[in-house]
């Protein structure tokens, strides 16, 4: 199977570790595998030895059981041991390498794949599905070959004893190898469903934690818990479906198993009434049936686990496989010294290619240094045309340039970090607020960290905090106010100090005093860097060197704040319209 061989190729540095520990499991597994042949020799050698009296029958009992409890006190303990460490320790650091193969992985895909793909899926498959195919190591590459070891000792000894009873031990196992075949055949198709509905379980609740306030200030607690129960019930029927389908399994092939020992004590009492076989045999072979028929009924369950482990390769490797949209070209190279020239050379852009574009032939030059703000009704493809020289997304027709070269000529993350930006809705990590300004640059020293947050007017509110900058600012940033947060990502953007400087809507949804400082801080920060604003309060950006009204995606009018208002067309009727309502 392809996936089987996917995953092995995390397995392989490993392989060594996996021999070693195949090599001490068959250890651990054959010595219990000596009981049955210490029963046979005590009944038939020992107790029943005629020739022996009763102190010398005692003393060979007493030295026989002697060696076997050093066997198993002295040598078996540490045997089980290394056995059990080495198997987790091998299971685990492929899983680590798996994880971190996926992140680096989630880390490149595109703005498009986050807002086609809940968070919560992807977590799931991460966390729970990464997790369950550690069962694919520790069940599939060692107790499954050691289970196997197991039977073909046992029926090598059960053969040196009696082959005719061992013929007899061994009639059922046909019947057990098709009920396998049949009934696990589609139990990967019904695992695959259920983890899928918890996924789902699991994202629709990331989603609900995360925006608890909104539900409790519209106080749809009742119609939330519906929501969420119809999640569950579908998880619950699908777990549910694979739960009979499992037990069904389960119910054949555990009959199967049980009728073995019923033939073999039919047919061994009676050939010891007949006097054709020893009790200590008899007994001996029940042992072995028993040990033989255990790692049967564990390989069943093994089938089980391994089903689940290879539908969660599935969704790992489904979601491994996702394309990247922005990749570096082949002849990508590091941008030289920026100084921040950019051009828009008819771009069109649509998100999809069944889509109307949101963009159409934007032509624009810009020079280093200049701050060019972006005005227009919400959805008229502001956001989208300054998200495009970054290379959130690349455009559909056209070219962006910076400094005359085509941006998907540059290094991706080359090209990001000479870019700050600065949002409406800025995020912070649920970590301290030193950590959160540290993303601007994070090998900066205190000091420049202290120098940026004093550029951002963000020094004074963070001293005052109840531990300085080594506050826990709470998810996104929960404990801050509007105004902080945004001074905090202010902060940031100082530190990382690039040539150029997107600021979409950051002063809005503000009160004055918390958009008086940030303006004066982003007053600062724009000074001599390409700087592109987007803005819906116009009276912020009048400053700007030039302003352009984007209607439909398509530029319509631009110029000075003067000349525009002189000209009279929309985007003065807008600036009065927002005068009329201060």
């Amino acid at each position: 199977m392809g996936v089987i061989r996917r995953y092995l190729k995390f397995v392989k540095p490993y392989r060594w570790r996996i021999f070693w520990t195949l090599i001490i499991g068959v250890i651990k597994f054959a010595i219990p595998l000596l009981i049955p042949m210490l029963m046979k020799y005590v009944i038939d050698d020992v107790i029943s030895a005629e020739n022996m009296t009763t102190a010398e029958k005692t003393t060979h009992l007493f030295w026989t059981m002697g060696i076997m409890f050093t066997l198993f006190i002295v040598i078996r303990p540490p045997v089980e041991y290394f056995r059990q460490y080495f198997a987790q320790w091998t299971a685990n650091k492929v899983l680590y390498d798996i994880r971190d193969r996926l992140f680096t992985h989630i880390q490149k895909l595109s703005f498009k794949f986050y807002s086609n793909t809940r968070a919560g899926e992807i977590i799931s498959r991460v966390i729970n599905d990464v997790e369950q195919t550690k069962d694919f190591v520790i069940t599939g590459l060692m107790n499954l070959w050691l289970d196997a070891a197991t039977v073909l000792i046992a029926i090598g000894i059960m053969v040196s004893l009696d082959v005719p009873l061992t013929l007899v031990s061994l009639a059922v196992f046909p019947f057990y190898i098709i009920s396998v075949r049949y009934f696990f055949g589609n139990l990967r198709k019904l695992t695959r469903e259920r983890s899928q509905a918890l996924a789902q379980v699991q994202s629709y609740l990331h989603e609900r934690v995360a925006g608890m306030s909104l539900i409790k200030s519209f106080a749809i607690e009742d119609y939330e818990q519906k929501q969420f129960d119809k999640n569950n019930r579908r998880f619950l029927n699908r777990a549910l479906i694979h739960t009979s389908w499992t037990a069904k399994a389960f119910s054949v092939v555990n009959t199967i198993t049980d009728l073995a020992p019923l033939i073999v004590i039919t047919y061994s009492g009676y050939q010891v009434i007949n006097g054709n076989l020893s009790i200590g045999t008899l007994v001996a072979f029940m042992g072995y049936v028993e040990r033989l028929y255990n790692p049967l009924r564990r390989l069943v369950n093994s089938s089980t686990t391994l089903t689940q482990a290879i539908a969660s390769m599935d969704r790992v490797f489904q979601l491994a496989d996702e394309k990247y949209d922005i990749e570096d070209s082949p002849s990508a190279k590091e941008p030289k010294e920026v100084k921040g020239d950019i051009q828009f050379d008819q771009v069109t852009f649509a998100y999809d290619e069944k889509e109307k574009p949101v963009l159409e032939n934007i032509n624009l030059q810009v020079q280093a240094g200049e701050t060019i703000a972006f005005v227009g009704m919400s959805g008229g493809g502001k956001s989208t045309l300054v998200s495009l020289i970054p290379r959130f997304y690349d455009v559909s027709s056209g070219r962006v340039l910076l400094d005359g070269e085509d941006i998907r000529q540059l290094k991706v993350r080359s090209l990001r970090d000479r870019i700050g930006m600065v949002l409406q809705d800025n995020i912070l990590f649920s970590e301290s607020v030193k950590a959160n300004i540290l993303i601007g640059k994070p090998e900066a020293t205190d000091e420049e960290v202290y120098r940026a947050a004093k550029a951002a007017n963000a020094h004074d509110f963070i001293m005052k905090l109840s531990n300085g900058y080594n506050t826990m600012v709470g998810e996104r940033g929960v404990k801050l106010s509007g105004g902080q947060k945004q001074r905090v990502a202010i902060a940031r953007v100082f530190l990382k100090n690039p040539p150029l400087l997107i600021l979409d809507e950051a002063t809005s949804a503000l009160d004055l005093e918390s958009e008086h400082l940030i303006q004066e801080a982003l007053d600062i920060l724009a000074k001599d860097r390409t700087t592109f604003i987007i803005a819906h309060r116009l009276s912020t950006i009048t400053h700007a060197d030039r302003i352009v009204l984007i209607e439909h995606g398509q530029i319509t009018e631009i110029g000075t704040h003067e000349e525009l208002m002189r000209k009279q067309g929309n985007y003065y009727r807008l600036f009065e319209v927002q005068q009329l309502g201060v």
